[in-house]
């Protein structure tokens, strides 16, 4: 049996990804979420559209995390989620019309894709949303201590306050 190439393998393992029901799962997700615009339309349900459309999501983080896995893509997957998310629970339905525009499943598809293909471009913009995603948990984690100190800084001095009465 003749080896094969550096390109016959990537193309190997490029076709075992595509064949994979969770790849095919969110073939028939991103088409039905973002080219018919479901993503939109659910989203006009008030609270209950932005939790399906971040259900939607799980094949892909689960396809980046245990499939290719890759914890940049990962990190870059659940960002562009979040930020889809966050975009269309802007009320009086600025958020559901912006979701027109911004199709996260296709852009989470193509870094999906072009990360399996080796596509350069794409990997340095998946490292960059994944830097991205980072500073952003960072920040979000110094936030909670910080919330977490000033409920205790106020605690004490409501009990310092009410001791002081009495």
């Amino acid at each position: 049996m003749k080896a094969l190439n550096k390109v016959e393998k990537r193309e190997l393992q490029r076709q075992r990804l595509m064949d994979n029901k969770v790849y095919q799962t969110m073939t028939v997700l991103t088409k039905y979420m973002d080219r018919y615009f479901l993503d939109a339309i659910i989203g006009i349900i008030p609270g209950w559209g932005d939790v399906i459309a971040l259900v939607c999501v799980l094949p892909f983080v689960y396809f980046s995390l245990y499939v290719i896995k890759s914890i940049p893509l990962t990190l870059a997957v659940i960002n562009n989620a979040l930020r889809d998310v966050l975009m269309g629970m802007i009320p009086f339905y600025v958020g559901d019309i912006i979701d027109f525009f911004h199709r996260a499943n296709v852009q989470n598809m193509e870094m999906i894709q072009g990360f399996v293909d080796g596509d350069e471009i794409i990997i340095r913009k998946v490292n960059q949303r994944a830097w991205q995603s980072v500073i952003v948990l960072v920040i979000l984690l110094l936030l909670i201590v910080l919330v977490i100190w000033l409920l205790i800084s106020f605690g004490s001095f409501l009990y310092s306050l009410v001791a002081s009465l009495f």
